[in-house]
Order: structure tokens, then C-alpha cells, then sequence
């Protein structure tokens, strides 16, 4: 399946009917008076967040999306049909955004959420609407209530607990595919990554979810490369993975640059809790390894740890050490959202 994360939709929910004018004509009945009905509702736009979903792809193929309108009023009384509803399906993490691709109209995270994005227009009133004590006989009917068309943005943003970073080949591809059943594309140039992976990595009998983005370059903030495009697939992440390439002439340098692209994207990323470690140490002797290693850890001001991912050295500590971050910030969003309840004396 293709993955897509950004879809331009047109919606359009139904008109309502129109209101009938009729009069009772009947045998015997001299005087029938007014019986048109009303008209039928149009149907409304709903979206709604369905599990197996984690692409866009739907959207892709199929950008107009139409609610019938309803059916017009008739006589002896009847109301028109309500239009049917269109229902638009989309995967956990799905924000809606308006023609501008800013105003967020709503975010959609959980399972089973609904949202009238157009609501149908009101079905118009019959002549029999308008019969009073003064108008015996009204001759007149409302139309329907036109419905609502607009623009709208699908921005899907993953929702995974940890989120990996690096420059181009730092392994992140590599590590996803070591410690869970997700197969991403490995090889040995750079942009291996196109597209967002997810994978449930397991330690200590706890499983966490991991999303693995295109690598970043220096300037991606500015459009360069495709990292940037995808770095909004970890801002629901409660922790971040920093890999960085061990068999890099500059680790320093590398490590800033991916701090730079976080701290120039925004959205909170670059204080978001993160584990900086240093990958592929089985290329790398003990004397490289210390002293690339220290030096990474003066540049970000902690301890970094150390892994490789193709012989598994240090993985499972730094699984470990990720689970423990993941619990850290629930714990504390926890805490935080106690501490914003009113006081009670109870």
C-alpha cells in the first residue's frame, strides 16, 4: 500500500428539499384545505476514524465527495426523503485543516471519532405550514435550505511513542527492522527512506510503537531534502530516538545539525525528552568509539549511549532506556493534568 499524508478533499453536503403546495381534492369534501408536506433533510458530511487505516492513499483517487440532497414535499401530507450521508474514513492522527492548510478544524486521535464536517440543508415547509385562523388557504411554500460546500485539507500525522532522527544512513531503518516486524528499505546510500515507517518493538514484556522518518539534512527546515516534510509524524511522539552515525568524521557536527532542523521546525520537538546515541560502534574500535562518544556527550550536555544495530551491541539497554522515557512523560502529562483540576475540600 502507498503511502500518502496530505490530501485535498472537496465535500459538499445535500440541499434540502423543497416544500409542496397542494390542496385536498377528494369526492364529498368541499372545502380539503392545504396537505403539502415538507421537504426532506439533505445529508450531512461526516468523517470518521476507523482502525487498519495509517495512509491517505483512498483520497488520492477519489477527491469529491457529494451528499444527496433530500426530496422534495408532496401532497396528502407527506415529507420528502432525507438525503443520504456521505461517510469519509480515515486513519487515528488525521487532522482536519481548512482551504488555508493552517486553521485546524478539528484532530482527530481516537478511535471512533465523529465530526460533521457539512451539515445538510433543512428541508423547506409545505403550504400546509401556513394554514392559520386568517390564511385558510395558503398558496405559498419555502425552498429547501441550500447545502454546504467547502475545501478542506487531510493532514495525517502518526501517532507512535517514540520517534526516530538522524541524517541520511545513520541506521535508523536498520534499527526499526532489528527490533520489530516492520521491514523498511535498507541500503547503503542515502534517502534509502521515503516514506513514514511504523513498528512495535517489545522489551521487558512492554511494546511501544516507533516511527521511522526520512533523514534530515542541513536546511530542511528551508525545503531542502524530505525529512522536514515528514518530521510532524513524531510530534505526537512522547520521546525521541537520536541516532547518530558513529563512522562519521564529525559527530559533533551531525548531532547539531539535526538539533538546528528541530529547533528552527517548532511544534515543541526539540524539548521533547530525547535519547542521543551513538550507532554502528561495531565499525568502530574501543579507542574511536570513547572518544567520539565523549566528545558527543559534551556537545549535548548528557550521557549518550552507544549501539550498533546490525550485531545488536547496546540495543536492548537503549530499548530500555526508551521505555523508561516513554514513562517518564506519561507520568508527568499525568501529573500535570491532576494538577489543573479545581481545588475540593472533599
Amino acid at each position: 500500500m502507498k503511502f500518502l499524508d496530505l490530501a485535498k478533499v472537496y465535500i459538499r453536503s445535500g440541499g434540502g428539499g423543497s416544500g409542496a403546495v397542494s390542496f385536498r381534492r377528494e369526492k364529498y369534501i368541499e372545502y380539503g384545505g392545504p396537505d403539502g408536506g415538507d421537504g426532506g433533510r439533505g445529508g450531512d458530511v461526516i468523517v470518521e476514524t476507523v482502525e487498519g487505516l495509517n495512509t491517505l492513499i483512498d483520497f488520492r483517487y477519489q477527491q469529491h465527495f457529494f451528499a444527496k440532497s433530500g426530496q422534495g414535499g408532496m401532497g396528502k401530507q407527506r415529507t420528502g426523503k432525507d438525503g443520504e450521508g456521505i461517510l469519509l474514513r480515515v486513519p487515528v492522527g488525521t487532522e482536519i485543516l481548512d482551504e488555508d492548510e493552517e486553521t485546524v478544524i478539528a484532530d482527530m486521535t481516537e478511535v471512533g471519532q465523529r465530526l460533521v464536517l457539512a451539515k445538510g440543508g433543512n428541508g423547506g415547509f409545505g403550504n400546509l405550514h401556513f394554514k392559520s385562523a386568517t390564511n385558510q388557504a395558503p398558496r405559498r411554500a419555502n425552498p429547501g435550505q441550500p447545502g454546504v460546500e467547502r475545501t478542506i485539507w487531510l493532514r495525517l500525522k502518526l501517532i507512535a511513542d517514540v520517534g526516530l532522527l538522524g541524517l541520511p544512513n545513520a541506521g535508523k531503518s536498520t534499527f526499526l527492522a532489528a527490533t520489530s516486524n516492520a521491514r523498511p528499505k535498507i541500503a547503503d546510500y542515502p534517502f534509502t527512506t521515503l516514506v513514514p515507517n511504523l513498528g512495535v518493538v517489545a522489551v521487558d514484556g512492554v511494546e511501544f510503537v516507533v516511527a521511522d522518518i526520512p533523514g534530515l539534512i542541513e536546511g530542511a527546515h528551508e525545503g531542502r531534502g524530505i525529512g522536514d516534510r515528514f518530521l510532524g509524524h513524531v510530534e505526537r511522539s512522547g520521546a525521541l530516538l537520536h541516532l547518530v552515525d558513529g563512522t562519521s568524521s564529525d559527530v559533533v557536527e551531525d548531532y547539531r545539525t539535526i538539533v538546528t532542523e528541530l529547533e528552527m521546525y517548532g511544534g515543541g520537538l526539540v524539548d521533547k525528552p530525547r535519547l542521543t546515541v551513538l550507532n554502528k560502534t561495531d565499525a568502530l574500535s574501543q579507542e574511536d568509539l570513547e572518544e567520539r562518544r565523549a566528545a558527543l556527550s559534551e556537545a549535548a550536555g548528557t550521557e549518550v549511549m552507544s549501539m550498533s544495530g546490525v550485531s545488536g551491541d547496546g540495543v536492548t539497554e537503549v530499548l530500555r532506556a526508551l521505555r523508561m522515557l516513554i514513562k517518564k512523560e506519561a507520568a508527568d502529562v499525568e501529573t500535570t493534568s491532576s494538577s489543573d483540576e479545581p481545588w475540593s475540600p472533599v
